[in-house]
């Protein structure tokens, strides 16, 4: 079967070191009861060196017993017809290596090489009866019947050890199922709790959030009227504040993977960073320059990093799809928006479709989203003079939501 044959091949070094001793103190033990014999029957030198042969032929094989068990079968059963053959001794005396190999044939063999080797074993067994004329002495049958039943038994045997370890690896695959699908209901109880926290997480946000507009709006209101009131707004809006930030590092702690890094501490990056950005892409091989128009002013924190991780997608994009090439940013600063745009002369990469729709890698749908956060336009496509673009305005206002 299968299964067999695959387990074959990685057979362990104590299987093979176990075999060949079984095979030696088989030889052993027949050529001993071989020697034993020969010289009271007064046979020819050659014979007898036929003899010693056929022995070797009838035990050493049983070191491959578990690798292929049909043909070291097959060797016992024809060397011990050719013992009758040759008119040597009667193959009794090599029965304990025969047994092995009919109890291997059906331990390592597949259905049908277990039962034809039964089969073979027990035919062989009749043909030396026939062969040497035992079937005419009294209770001759009788005898064939025993040793027959002996060949059926150590096949049983044989056919029983199969069976369980069968059944063992069943068991173990079912037991390694059952591993992996505790793992995977204790990965889904993880998912579960985790949304859990996400939702209680909005909860607590979108609480505190709600608290803090409110007094900040009472505080604003009263500001002239009731001075004093202010104060106690200010303190509501610090203690809601305060409790939300508590219960934020709490419920983050407990969402962060195993083994996750903390965040950096470093302030997020912006506009003001580029220069570091276009160092590292020049390291990388393509040669960007940078161009400023208006003059630059402080961007809100949103702003600044979206139009920085802009311009650092589309430098990349340029860094993996384009080749050689050369790049140009430019950063245009107006009263109400800021504007980035990203050319290079390269042969581009396949973001737009034929019908003109932007396409959908990750770091397109990744700009398309930070734009649309804002309120703001991307345009992404070829040059028509060659190389790609990329355009994206984001207005100052919409931070202000």
């Amino acid at each position: 079967m299968k299964e067999r044959s695959s387990g074959l091949r990685r057979l362990p070094v104590s299987a093979w070191v176990f075999d060949t001793v079984l095979a030696l103190a088989a030889a052993g033990i027949s050529t001993a009861f071989f020697v034993s014999e020969p010289m009271d029957m007064g046979l020819p030198r050659g014979t007898l060196a036929l003899g010693y042969g056929l022995v070797l032929l009838h035990t050493l094989p049983l070191a491959a017993r578990r690798r292929f068990p049909g043909a070291v079968l097959a060797l016992s059963v024809a060397s011990g017809l050719a013992f009758v053959a040759v008119s040597l001794l009667p193959p009794f005396f090599l029965g304990p290596a025969i047994l092995v190999a009919v109890y291997s044939v059906a331990v390592y063999g597949s259905r049908w090489v277990a039962l034809a080797g039964l089969a073979v074993a027990e035919l062989g067994l009749a043909a030396v009866q026939l062969t040497q004329g035992r079937f005419e002495e009294p209770l001759a049958w009788l005898v064939w019947v025993q040793f027959a039943l002996i060949f059926g038994a150590a096949w049983l045997l044989g056919l029983f050890a199969h069976n369980y370890r069968a059944y063992a690896a069943r068991l173990e695959q079912r037991t390694a199922e059952l591993e992996q699908a505790r793992e995977a209901l204790a990965r889904q109880a993880v998912a579960e709790e985790r949304l859990r926290l996400a939702r209680e997480l909005h909860d607590v946000v979108a609480h505190a959030v709600s608290v803090i507009a409110v007094q900040s709006g009472v505080g604003a209101h009263v500001a002239d009227s009731r001075p004093g009131e202010v104060g106690k707004a200010l303190a509501a809006i610090e203690e809601t504040s305060r409790a939300a930030l508590t219960e934020l590092r709490r419920l983050l702690g407990v969402l962060r993977q195993d083994g996750e890094t903390q965040a950096s501490l470093n302030p997020a990056p912006g506009l003001a960073n580029l220069e570091g950005l276009l160092a590292e892409v020049a390291e990388a091989g393509l040669a960007v320059r940078l161009r400023v128009e208006g003059a630059p002013s402080p961007l809100p924190a949103g702003v600044d990093l979206s139009a920085y991780r802009i311009v650092q997608e589309a430098l990349t994009n340029v860094v993996k799809h384009a080749g050689p090439a050369h790049a140009q940013v430019t950063i245009r600063y107006r009263d109400q928006e800021v504007a980035v745009e990203v050319i290079d002369d390269g042969p581009g990469v396949a973001a737009v479709a034929a019908d003109g729709r932007r396409g959908t890698g990750h770091g397109l749908i990744g700009m398309a989203e930070r734009v649309a956060a804002f309120g703001g336009d991307l345009e992404v496509g070829p040059r028509p003079g060659g190389g790609f673009r990329v355009a994206a305005r984001l207005p100052l206002a919409a931070e202000r939501g």
